[in-house]
């Protein structure tokens, strides 16, 4: 073939799934595309089943009552900050830039948007990236599934759910929440009430998905999990059934039933509802620098071995937080003097190991305060019993309000808020340890994700203040009970209905006739029955990622992915370089995947990671191969 002839078969790249990551997968194609205008037409295609642009969870038609978790001025889909010029890859506004051109009196840097809302930003932003692309440059929408992917002529034919073929030359695969099959007690509630007409169970998701609707007014209903989706749920059957929350005029709320309501009955392992971030007190380009907590000194001496996770990470990760704890006390009592003499002391006893930083904090003058214990954070009920419910809400609420006092302080100013903010604001320090098997086998699996991930979620990845108050508001006009702590949830066959309770709160059984499973279920590839998963497992284009050999081997769940750009490790071992893999299905390949956008003003992973693969793809424009359809 004529190379110049050759010049004029497009190029296509697919982005299969539009949420966050798709999105910035495309922004930072458009913006490539824009800065090195190719001689070759490109096509790009983004495929969404629900809504394309901003996907199935962040859809720009669900209730307004869903909230984000992350302030709006933390969030942006464009790569770079607003430069004077319009809107468009590379250079575009925040969330919170934005809402203030569409909604002046709600919007705020500090405020929570809806996810309605941030569904209608991701709109505006792939509007930005179709109007600034070059023009030899189309993007295509297509609102369909994929349902398989094979290697075709060199490249790629995928086929959509109506049974059109569509060909590629590179695929990007960022398909995000799955719902995999239901398995141990979700399997048991879920078959408990298919014999049963009267009940229902409805499977974890998210909760704009859920059929809620259905639920009757004035039945009882069981929620499990007291974490972000539980507050989804608490909202959809409280404000979704035209129910209002006012002041109670002394810093509280109050809530107005509409009489639509069910009563809720909810419950978790920790019977804690998920505690509350700290006011935001950081600027949106905030970056936090371990003192104590680096590669280095958790490596030590092992540079290039496997880790294990409590033994070399996690005490040099509590040390960090610790030192961030007592450090704040001490500058709230005493000044910044004093808190930069513990903090000095503190980097100098490191030397030797992770220092003993509460013992230097007492002499400092800061020792009595509770001793920060991820543990009992996360698990405040543990070890003790309640002679009945009413005794076990009294605590409760008190516990509520104590969260709530530190997160009114803020996440500076807060000793615990901004103690657990360094759990979150560490986060890419830890996945650059733990991830690609940086971990031994056991200690990936109980160590980190059954021990540290629950926590890190627990404590560091919180709702809104109002969340916490509205729940106090639900408790105490007596709509809503937290069962207890180890909250249980069983099938009755004596009464034909299900049982919540808690073994440690005496009196605490309630039957209800639903069941929601309120936690977003974690990927598994095994067990996720999607046609496009099925399809690409069985051609051994995806596998899960196996950490260690042998009996001690962990199979994670995890799509098999190399480094970045993140190729999919096939059957036979070797990456198909064609292909690339992104986000929720690579979790526990990598850790924390579920993170749903990137930091205005400057790249996190989140960026570097859809740039990586951008760059990449567009590498291919130079084979100068025709692509068949």
């Amino acid at each position: 073939m004529d190379p110049a002839a050759s010049d004029a078969v497009p190029y296509r790249i697919a982005v299969v799934g539009s949420g966050p990551r798709g999105l910035s997968v495309v922004e930072r194609l458009a913006a490539r595309l824009a800065a090195d205008r190719p001689d070759r037409p490109v096509h790009l295609h983004l495929i969404d089943e629900v809504q394309v642009g901003c996907g199935r969870v962040w859809r720009s038609d669900q209730p307004g009552h869903f909230l984000m978790n992350t302030v709006a001025g933390e969030v942006s889909s464009f790569s770079g900050p607003p430069d004077g010029g319009p809107a468009r890859p590379g250079a575009g506004p925040s969330l919170a830039q934005w809402w203030s051109t569409v909604d002046a009196g709600r919007a705020g840097a500090n405020g929570y948007a809806p996810r309605a809302l941030h569904g209608r930003y991701m709109l505006f932003v792939l509007d930005a990236v179709k109007a600034a692309l070059p023009p030899n440059v189309t993007l295509q929408e297509l609102r369909a599934s994929v349902t398989d992917v094979e290697p075709f002529d060199g490249g790629y034919r995928l086929e959509l759910s109506d049974g059109t073929p569509l060909f590629a030359d590179r695929v990007v695969l960022v398909t995000g929440h799955a719902r995999p099959e239901l398995r141990g007690l979700q399997k048991e509630l879920a078959e408990f009430a298919a014999t049963r007409p009267a009940l229902r169970y409805i499977r974890g998701d998210s909760a704009a998905d859920m059929p809620l609707e259905a639920i009757p007014a004035g039945s009882s209903v069981g929620v499990l999990g007291l974490g972000l989706s539980f507050y989804d749920v608490m909202a959809a059957l409280t404000l979704g059934r035209g129910g209002r929350f006012a002041d109670d005029g002394a810093g509280g709320l109050t809530y107005l039933p509409s009489g639509n309501e069910p009563f809720l009955v909810a419950g978790s392992r920790s019977g804690m509802p998920l505690p509350a971030r700290g006011r935001n007190q950081k600027h949106a380009d905030f970056t936090y620098t371990p003192l104590l907590f680096t590669a280095d000194r958790v490596r030590g001496e092992r540079p290039h071995g496997t880790l294990d996770f409590k033994a070399d990470i996690l005490p040099w990760l509590l040390a960090e937080a610790r030192l961030v704890y007592y450090a704040t006390a001490l500058r709230r009592r005493n000044g910044t003097e004093a808190a930069a003499a513990f903090t000095d002391e503190t980097a100098r006893a490191a030397a030797d190991g992770p220092p003993p930083v509460a013992a230097i904090a007492a002499r400092h003058g800061a020792g009595d305060l509770p001793p920060l214990d991820l543990d009992a954070l996360a698990r405040p009920f543990e070890g003790r019993s309640y002679p009945g419910p009413e005794a076990f809400e009294k605590e409760l609420l008190q516990a509520i309000d104590d969260d709530l006092a530190h997160a009114e302080q803020g996440n500076t100013d807060s000793p615990l808020k901004a103690a657990l903010d360094v759990l979150r604001d560490t986060r890419a320090l830890v996945r650059s340890l733990v991830d690609f098997a940086g971990l031994q086998p056991a200690s990936h699996r109980d160590d980190f994700i059954g021990w540290y991930g629950a926590r890190s979620s627990f404590l560091a990845a919180g709702p809104p203040r109002l969340r916490l108050r509205q729940t106090a508001a639900l408790i105490e006009c007596g709509l809503l009970r937290i069962a207890g702590p180890h909250t249980r949830f069983a099938g009755d066959r004596d009464t034909d209905a299900f049982l919540v309770s808690s073994p440690f709160v005496a009196g605490s059984a309630v039957p209800v006739t639903t069941v929601i499973d309120a936690r977003i279920p974690s990927p598994d590839l095994r067990h996720d029955p999607a046609p496009l998963t099925r399809r690409l497992v069985e051609r051994g284009l995806w596998t899960d990622y196996v950490n260690g050999e042998g009996a001690d081997a962990f199979r994670t769940g995890g799509v098999a992915v190399t480094d970045s750009p993140y190729h999919p490790v096939g059957r036979d071992g070797l990456p198909d370089t064609g292909l690339y893999v992104l986000g929720i299905p690579t979790e526990h390949t990598r850790w924390f995947m579920q993170g749903g956008s990137s930091r205005p003003g400057f790249w996190t992973d989140f960026v570097r990671d859809a740039d990586a693969i951008a760059g990449h793809a567009l590498g291919g424009i130079t084979a100068r191969r025709p692509t068949l359809g």
